[in-house]
């Protein structure tokens, strides 16, 4: 049976992306990610919160650049990818399990969701890895019909 092996994340950057080049000369671009969930404690009626850190590695030369260029840490993000765990040897010769969210060359998409005056990031544009197959919005599809849509939002 096939699998399905999909994250989306939506949250605050920990830290600056850190980006290296890789022997193969193409980019690859670290940082960590934030995701909190907040809820009222039955028992003390306090509010509570979690938040849980995810490692993000990206190797898609496009979405590197974004990443390098416009985000740093606080910035919001929307990303898409796939969870990886890898196995590497720390300076105390221990092996060492880390998971991962991979967003790999041709796999993958951030989004930044900050606006330009929120000062965490340049921008609410993105960057997508499958270029090109994005289907078209509502407002420049395939056909010129309005179906009732008004340029005010209703909230």
């Amino acid at each position: 049976m096939a699998g399905v092996n999909k994250v989306i994340i939506v949250g605050n950057l920990g830290r600056d992306p850190e980006g290296r080049s890789m022997p193969s000369g193409d980019r690859m671009v670290t940082f960590s990610v934030a995701t909190s969930e907040t809820w009222k404690d039955k028992q003390s009626g306090e509010r509570r919160e979690k938040t849980e850190w995810h490692n993000i590695v990206i190797f898609n030369d496009h979405l590197a650049k974004i990443a390098e260029n416009y985000l740093k840490k606080g910035s919001k993000v929307y990303l898409e990818g796939s969870l990886q765990t890898r196995k590497y040897m720390n300076r105390d010769e221990q092996e060492v399990r880390t998971t991962e969210i991979v967003l790999q060359k041709y796999n993958g998409e951030l989004q930044m969701l900050d606006s330009r005056s929120d000062g965490g990031g340049a921008g609410g544009g993105g960057g997508r890895s499958d270029y090109g197959s994005s289907s078209p919005s509502p407002s420049t599809g395939g056909n010129d019909k309005n179906y009732g849509l008004d340029d005010e939002v209703p909230f």
